[in-house]
């Protein structure tokens, strides 16, 4: 294994911002990259283009731009990795008469999965990419006019269901179902003859880190013995150059092989860790404690979490129930009673003293449990806000993890908004 892994040298989460490239990356004498929320390629042939992914509706002028400045020929095929709304949106803005739009058998299921709940899904994931794309809607219309397109939700012409095989000008693509991937329609796009894999996020959002077994926003659990099968299903090929769905390209058989190993195992470890936790009856809140990764298997935590993942395992398997409370098993939470406990404790101020004392003992997460009971039966507490406050903004210190820092800075910004409401109905 290389000494120093390659992600620690790539860019980040908080690197992944909407179409706004002047012009397409050139990645070798046919392939082109305009990246966005997913990377989008350009392939030239002599007898015309294919588009690899295609971005969101409202990134797709971008792309089209990008690609039309390169050559004008027509576009043949559109590919599409998996059914995220982040490769399909530009579809309807790229499409020509004659393109051909090609991807899994399971595209329309996944599509349909997505919109069922996109409302649900929208909402809980404005709070990480708003700002970046309410700044990209305004230099997208200042940049190539007009309205902004709308998302598209495209039916495939050619679909398959374990491998297809195309060719156009004389450059042979072939296409593999790798279910393990961030949706069950994930594929991967090989070209034998040039050493090129297309992987789209087959390796989640970034090369080199812990796939996203469970996300934030919200997705239904993702397989870690899937994508172990899937990543080995790269690893046979051997390729030469990767072309993921995030950041750049990563070059060479060796360096390839060695990061696509790691991560396997990494992944594999975590998995076997948490089966033999639970076998032999360790709870889940202890497994996400203690499983943590040897030296040797260092992989990326930028995206998806260790922690999170153990308890995607666990509950993959195991379901909801964790057989801790009989209370589990009721609609009724533990915050039903918050006020019980805090009236019983003495109040909402001997609570929150209690919160930062955890606090200052080094128990942020502790602390944050005791003011949310005070802040539960005393909404403007103000000592209780200020622990709120210190807590989540240790935790946002000390994390490295698009998702999470994400969310504690949105916490963040409304616990400091209700507490200067807070102050100033006290200074009145």
């Amino acid at each position: 294994m290389t000494a120093t892994p390659l992600y620690r040298s790539r860019p980040s989460g908080f690197d992944i911002q909407p179409a706004s490239q002047a012009e397409a990356r050139r990645i070798n004498d046919f392939i082109y990259l305009s990246e966005g929320l997913s990377n989008s390629y350009l392939i030239t042939t002599p007898e015309g283009r294919v588009v690899v992914n295609t971005g969101m509706g409202f990134e797709a002028p971008i792309h089209k731009r990008n690609y039309d400045a390169i050559d004008e020929s027509p576009l043949r095929y559109i590919l599409l990795t998996q059914g995220h709304v982040d490769h399909v949106g530009g579809v309807d803005l790229m499409r020509e008469a004659g393109t051909k739009l090609v991807a899994h058998a399971r595209n329309q299921a996944h599509q349909a999965d997505d919109a069922r709940i996109a409302s649900f899904r929208a909402s809980r994931s404005a709070f990480a990419f708003a700002d970046a794309i309410a700044r990209a809607w305004t230099y997208i219309q200042e940049q190539v006019g007009g309205g902004i397109p709308a998302q598209s939700r495209p039916i495939p012409d050619i679909t398959f269901k374990e491998r297809h095989e195309l060719e156009l000008g004389a450059l042979r693509m072939e296409l593999i179902w790798t279910p393990g991937g961030e949706t069950t329609d994930s594929m991967v796009i090989w070209l034998p003859d040039h050493g090129v894999c297309f992987t789209g996020n087959l390796f989640s959002a970034l090369f080199g880190h812990f796939p996203n077994l469970v996300t934030v926003r919200g997705d239904r659990y993702r397989e870690a013995l899937g994508f172990i099968d899937s990543l080995e299903t790269v690893l046979a090929l051997e390729p030469e150059l990767l072309l993921p769905g995030h950041h750049g390209p990563v070059a060479g058989k060796e360096t390839i092989r060695e990061e696509l190993t790691r991560l396997r195992d990494a992944v594999r470890y975590v998995h076997d860790q948490t089966v033999r936790g639970m076998n032999h009856g360790k709870d889940v809140h202890s497994l996400m404690r203690e499983i943590q990764l040897p030296p040797e298997l260092e992989v990326g935590e930028g995206y998806g979490k260790v922690s999170w993942s153990v308890r995607a395992i666990w509950e993959n398997y195991a379901g909801w129930f964790h057989h801790s409370s009989t209370t589990e098993l009721y609609p009724v939470p533990a915050s039903s009673v918050y006020g019980d406990w805090v009236e019983l404790a003495g109040g909402a101020d001997v609570v929150a003293r209690r919160a930062d004392e955890k606090l200052s003992s080094g128990e942020p997460l502790q602390a944050i449990h005791l003011a949310e009971a005070a802040l539960r039966e005393s909404p403007r507490n103000i000592a209780a806000l200020e622990v709120m406050i210190r807590a989540h903004e240790q935790l946002e210190r000390e994390s490295e993890n698009f998702w999470l820092t994400q969310w504690l800075r949105k916490q963040l910004a409304g616990l400091r908004s209700t507490l200067e409401a807070a102050e100033s109905a006290d200074s009145k």
